[in-house]
């Protein structure tokens, strides 16, 4: 099962920019892409997590997973990023036992979500 690791790109991190300018949240998803994605983690860029007044944000989440959302973070944060997503996909239930957590991910959670429901299909 392939975990997946939403990086805001367009995230501003409380930065005017001119012109062309990368924003911090660009900055980051590069930077995790730079620091090597372990197996089962998909990184997937996206346009907004919705915590714009908490700098650059992620998101963890997998089917039957709890998710998270982390803020507060810039590129100097890949290494400790990765090693998160790491440790939740290596938990089954998307719980990482506190101490196995990176710094940032005790201390920088903006969301715990629970699981959805997954409801099977009704036979055709």
């Amino acid at each position: 099962m392939t975990v997946t690791l939403h990086v805001c790109i367009t995230c501003r991190a409380g930065q005017t920019l001119g012109e062309g300018e990368t924003t911090p949240g660009e900055r980051l998803h590069a930077a995790i892409l730079e620091a090597g994605v372990p197996d089962g983690v998909g990184v997937v860029p996206v346009e907004c997590l919705s915590a714009c007044s908490q700098g650059c944000s992620v998101a963890l989440s997998a089917p039957g997973r709890w998710c998270y959302v982390y803020g507060r973070l810039s590129e100097t944060n890949a290494r400790d990023v990765i090693a998160g997503a790491s440790a939740y996909a290596a938990a089954s239930d998307g719980i990482v036992p506190w101490r196995s957590r990176p710094e940032i991910f005790r201390k920088q959670s903006l969301a715990r979500i629970p699981p959805i429901a997954v409801v099977p299909e009704a036979a055709e």
